[in-house]
């Protein structure tokens, strides 16, 4: 499918019923959580948020079950965007220091942030056909940032689609391999791969804050104060 504009992507992706298995999830999870029971969930794909007129792409694996599937904005209101947003706050690169709610007055203007994945999956184990089937959205939201000089790149899940999507345009990735902190150069892209921000990781001190810190600091000066 054709895409004019970010915004008629998104209003097709919301009612996207592509992948049954994640249809079925993704509305189950509210009442599968009683935590926030009587709370209405978004229950549907979610887009990305931030300037799709940036230089940097921060790409994650999906939404999370009570974060993005249940307030409607990806990285919000759930560990994981607590924690990369008091990064991204802390090196200039948000108005705020925690994702909440898609009214919380959260601004990010230096960065769009989507996901692989724009549907929560079971156990945040997407399939293979799943991520294919997200694949048209993710690609045009590359290809509409006109200004991309770089990608974060979330977990190993993130980094690899990001490596299929240069490899279907004719670049060698072979030799880029995941790593957190390292730096590749390819088709005049800088990549950087990251652990995923997630509680497993951060809990286990596998992603320490000053780690992501001073990745988003490095970031900020190779490619975005250029």
């Amino acid at each position: 499918m054709k895409f004019s504009s970010i915004e008629e992507m998104n209003s097709v992706l919301i009612g996207c019923q592509r992948c049954p298995r994640l249809v079925k999830y993704r509305t189950e999870v509210a009442t599968m959580r009683k935590k926030f029971a009587g709370e209405k969930f978004w229950s549907k794909p979610v887009p990305g948020f931030g300037n799709i007129n940036s230089k940097l792409l921060i790409l994650g694996l999906a939404p999370a079950a009570t974060g993005g599937n249940r307030t409607g904005r990806v990285f919000t209101g759930d560990k994981s965007a607590s924690f990369l947003f008091s990064c991204l706050y802390e090196v200039g690169l948000s108005n705020r220091s925690d994702s909440v709610s898609v009214d919380d007055g959260l601004v990010v203007d230096e960065a769009y942030i989507t996901a692989v994945l724009k549907c929560v999956p079971p156990g945040d184990k997407p399939a293979r056909e799943e991520m294919d089937n997200c694949s048209e959205y993710l690609e045009f939201e590359i290809e509409s940032m006109k200004n991309l000089k770089a990608v974060l790149a979330l977990g190993q899940t993130a980094f690899n689609r990001l490596k299929l999507y240069l490899k279907k345009r004719g670049y060698s990735v072979s030799s880029l391999e995941f790593e957190h902190g390292r730096k590749y150069e390819v088709a005049g892209l800088s990549i950087y791969p990251s652990y995923h921000p997630s509680p497993r990781n951060v809990n286990t001190g596998k992603l320490k804050r000053e780690s992501m810190v001073s990745l988003l600091l490095s970031i900020k000066e190779d490619v975005l104060s250029a």
